[in-house]
């Protein structure tokens, strides 16, 4: 586990159910009018232990430090991760095919009779396993004492159709070979899998996706009364599984109607050459999209105006695990979507240190302010990024320059202001600044810098 920084934050338990604000909808709101900003590291081990071994090697994954990364995730004011899931107990390492990644628990029971691939009791697909749904909720628990959010993960589609690694899906649960019921998911018998995450038209592929509702209707029973929760259908499943997708969403939402909590469902990028209009277009609450074309430029530029749904901008979808820092969180931020950084939580180069400062930095100033009135204004200043409550609070970041202007017309009164150094995450304050007009700012230090100024009370 990393080192963690010496300052550490208060963190409240998390309130919820969440759901969208429906006066700003690119916020979720905890229901109390105030608006929730998620934003945090996630890594894969956080619900399953998985590791990698040599090829032969028998042996259990070492366990992963959860308690330790919850106080990582304090330590550094986050509030939100991917819960995420694993579906292969045993796959081929991508960068070393003398490795294999064993992987434990998983939601069903190994009963046999006969040994699956892997060369353990085969499953029962219709048979839970307790230790990985009571996994689930204790997790989740701990993570909502510490007012952390969490996205469950029901499918994970990139594992399976890794399709230059190798024939992993031969130790897959709904590979036939490795439960009693009879179950094959490769529909076309090509030894992928992938048909797994499509909806199939046939009696086999019907049976594939009751048993998949059930185990969807069996984590809401789990975790419904939880408020911590959100739901994620399938990470970067194939490009034909939007329809599949589409269907689960609806289940989820149908099936919460009966059910004391209501939890916002999301829909991450599935992949391939799909554009991220079939996240804009579909039934989720939130979407986490890839990089985009030219106007959606998630990366660089990221767009603000693209969908009227939240969106949680995941580097997962736009690097994998080698890109965004500092620079991106607040272009992200001030662009009013929400970042989330997904690493291996290992000693790093600055650059990823950077983002996890960062993202407690945009946190802080998210409960600061009146975020749920706050909306992104490109042209209000000429570095493009910042958010508005007009003639009251005004946070402009600038990654460039040493100076620019805010245009403060139509805001009379007296603003106070701080600037915040990002990279030495400190705050200086700045002299009061008059509203009625647009206002030349310097920044007082180099390098990328945060403006906040909030509309001083009037004397009585």
């Amino acid at each position: 586990m990393l080192s963690l920084p010496t300052a550490a934050f208060a963190q409240k338990r998390a309130s919820g159910p969440l759901r969208v604000l429906s006066s700003n909808p690119r916020w979720l709101t905890d229901g109390s009018g105030k608006a929730v900003y998620l934003t945090g590291s996630h890594t894969w081990q956080v619900l399953q232990d998985h590791g990698l071994l040599m090829r032969g090697k028998g042996g259990d994954p070492p366990a992963f430090d959860y308690a330790g990364y919850l106080r990582f995730m304090r330590r550094h004011n986050h509030n939100f991760f991917r819960m995420w899931r694993w579906e292969l107990p045993r796959s081929i390492d991508q960068y070393d095919n003398k490795l294999v990644k064993n992987c434990y628990p998983h939601p069903w029971l190994r009963t046999g009779p006969g040994l699956a691939n892997d060369g353990k009791p085969k499953f029962d697909l219709t048979k839970y396993d307790p230790a990985y749904f009571e996994r689930m909720r204790t997790r989740l628990v701990a993570a909502g004492d510490s007012g952390i959010y969490a996205a469950v993960m029901f499918f994970e589609g990139w594992g399976i159709r890794r399709q230059h690694v190798g024939d992993d899906w031969r130790f897959h649960p709904f590979h036939a070979a490795n439960n009693v019921n009879g179950v094959e998911g490769d529909a076309d018998g090509d030894g992928e899998g992938i048909e797994y995450n499509k909806v199939v038209d046939t009696e086999p592929g019907r049976r594939v996706l009751e048993l998949q509702e059930a185990y969807v209707r069996k984590i809401v029973d789990t975790v419904n009364d939880l408020d911590n929760v959100l739901y994620e259908i399938a990470n970067e499943a194939i490009p034909e599984s939007v329809p599949w997708q589409y269907h689960l969403i609806e289940l989820v939402k149908t099936y919460q109607r009966g059910k004391p909590k209501q939890h916002v469902v999301g829909m991450t990028w599935p992949g391939g050459p799909q554009p991220n209009s079939v996240l804009y277009d579909s039934p989720a609450d939130w979407i986490s999209p890839n990089v985009g074309g030219p106007k959606e430029a998630y990366r660089d530029n990221p767009c603000h105006d693209c969908t009227t749904k939240v969106i949680i901008s995941d580097t997962d979808h736009l690097w994998g695990h080698t890109g965004g820092d500092a620079v991106w969180v607040w272009k992200i931020f001030t662009r009013g979507l929400n970042p989330l950084f997904m690493e291996e939580l290992l000693p790093s180069p600055t650059w990823q240190d950077s983002a996890r400062v960062a993202m407690g930095q945009t946190r802080r100033y998210a409960e600061k302010m009146d975020l749920a009135a706050m909306v992104p204004d490109k042209k209000i200043t000429n570095t493009n990024y910042c958010l508005v409550k007009r003639g009251s609070e005004y946070l402009a970041f600038q990654a460039d320059r040493g100076e620019f202007t805010l245009d403060l017309q139509g805001a009379p009164g007296t603003f106070t202001v701080e600037w915040l150094d990002i990279h030495r995450n400190r705050t200086v304050a700045g002299k009061p600044v008059t509203g009625g007009a647009t206002q030349r700012f310097v920044t007082p230090f180099g390098g990328p810098a945060a403006l906040y100024l909030k509309l001083r009370a009037s004397a009585k």
